[in-house]
Parts: structure tokens; sequence; C-alpha cells
């Protein structure tokens, strides 16, 4: 089935759209999303004086522009910064169906540091599960959606479409639809395989939508959850917990991936895990002696022994 991609909004609006997801869903500083959003500007900016709409952009153009930032002088680190600013803002443009193709897959940037994502202690995380409100009728689902997003190290968008049609709970797998609508396997621990299954009957007596129907974790009005939604659970959850760290979803996601290393797990199993095409993506939580990724993937997990 063909995407629909929808209507391109004009520049102030996808600067806009941009700044509330670089904010809400990747949980960046207000640094950080300051200078994407100069650097998206200058992206436009570049692009409308060559006469290029952003849904027509190729690789060319991309490499047009760091052509003349390396013309011009500009420090390596300041065009490696670009480059993220561009590929975070092609992935929101593609994440948001408005464009089919994201030409920054192929950018290359100049060597720097890499740093590490945020990371919670297997502490913290228990802290957050120990946290959140007993009684309230979301209780149980925010629970669940916890242990599987640190369980089973998922995206958010690909926590809001998990299908129960893709799930096996007597075999503890689930079926995820990662980026490029790539399908996987993921294991998921006993704690999220219980949880669910104590949910399940609760999510049946809500009035389900029809978009709703084969979606697992939803909202009140039998919707599914939004990404939005998502962070704003994790995050509040966090607060409750006396967590001061900037927590979202995808820290429960690189938390996930970290505490595999320390306990040993293959980094090659943990590239399959996330969904990783390239083993670089997922070298970036390999700050830890190699010689300890001894054992497969589910040997090493917290929340799975």
């Amino acid at each position: 089935m063909e995407e629909t991609l929808r209507p391109l909004k004009d520049n102030e609006s996808l600067r806009n759209d941009f700044e509330a997801y670089l904010m809400l869903e990747r949980s960046m500083s207000e640094n950080t999303v300051a200078a994407y959003l100069v650097d998206v500007g200058h992206l436009l900016d570049y692009l409308e004086g060559g006469g290029v709409s952003v849904a027509d952009v190729c690789e060319a153009d991309l490499h047009s522009l760091l052509a003349s930032l390396h013309d011009m002088g500009i420090s390596p680190r300041s065009q490696a910064r670009m480059v993220a600013g561009m590929r975070a803002f092609f992935r929101f443009l593609r994440l948001e169906h408005y464009i089919l193709t994201d030409p920054t897959e192929l950018i290359g940037s100049p060597r720097v540091a890499r740093q590490l994502p945020d990371v919670l202690t297997v502490e913290e995380i228990d802290a957050m599960i120990a946290a959140i409100p007993s009684g309230k009728e979301e209780s149980l689902r925010n629970h669940a959606i916890i242990e599987t997003l640190y369980g089973s190290g998922l995206r958010v968008s690909e926590l809001t479409d998990l299908r129960i049609s893709r799930m096996n709970l007597d075999e503890e797998l689930l079926i995820v639809e990662g980026k490029g609508s790539k399908q996987r396997m993921v294991p998921m621990s006993p704690s999220s395989v219980s949880l669910i299954r104590e949910y399940l009957p609760q999510r049946a007596r809500l009035n389900i939508k029809r978009t709703g129907e084969d979606v697992l974790f939803l909202n009140r009005r039998g919707a599914p959850l939004s990404r939005v939604m998502v962070f704003y659970i994790i995050r509040d959850i966090a607060a409750l917990a006396g967590i001061s760290k900037t927590v979202s979803p995808h820290t429960l996601r690189h938390s996930f991936a970290t505490h595999l290393l320390e306990g040993g797990a293959n980094l090659r199993a943990i590239q399959e895990m996330l969904g990783h095409e390239s083993i670089a993506t997922t070298e970036l939580y390999l700050h830890l002696d190699r010689s300890r990724l001894r054992r497969e993937l589910l040997e090493h997990h917290p929340h799975y022994n």
C-alpha cells in the first residue's frame, strides 16, 4: 500500500513543529534545540535560495551545502552539529509523513568525539516503577509501558504502534515495525508479559475506537496513545520518583542497550534488538570493556532475571 504524504507546511510552521518535536520527543536541552533551529534555518534559507523545496531535497543538495561550509572554514565540530541538526530535521519530516525518503541517510560528518546519551541506573528505573500512583485507572497500563520500553528497547513510535496481533505472550515475543516499515522480532521480559496479560482485560472494558482495535496501549477514550502522550507519562513518573535527569521514552531505550552491555551481552545481538541497520550506530553505547561482551542478549538484562 502506497504511503500517503501530508501537504508540506510553510517553513515557519515546520520550524515550530520541529522545535516541539525536539523538546517533547527528543528531550533535548534548550541550548541544543536553539542550535538545531539555527542550523535548520540556514538549511531552509540555502534551499530557498537555490529554488529547492524541502520535499525535493536530495543527497547532492546537502553535499553542496556542506562543501560550502567547508569552503567557508567552518570548524569540523560545527559542521558535525549542522549534519546532526539536518538529520534530526529530515527524520522529523519522514516521521510526520512529509517526505518519503530521508536524504541524510548516506551523509557523513567530520569525526568528532561522540557524546553518550543519558542513561538511568537500574535503581532509578525501579524507583520510577515504584513511583507509579496505585489505584488509578491508567496505573497498570503505565507500568506495562515502562516495562515494555525498557524490557524490549523499543522506540516510542514502535510502542504506540504495537499490535496485539503481533504479540505472542506464550513465547514472550513481539513483532515490531520499525523504521522504513521493516519488521523485527523482539523478546519480551517476563514482567512485561505479566503486566500486559493483566492489562488486557482492563483494556477490553474501554470503548475502543476503530483506530485502536488492534493497538495494545490505548488512552481513556479507547484511541491509540500519541508519542507526545507517552513522553508526558514517562516524564511525570520520573519526576514523581525524584529523578533529576531529563527522562524520556528514548532514555529507557538507551538504558536498555547500556545495561545489556554492562551485563555482557553481544553487540550484534543488541543491534538486532534495537533495529539498527549499522553496527556503528549501536557502538555509541560501547563505552565499556569489549571483553565483557561474552553471552547472548537475554541472559544479561536486569528485568529478565
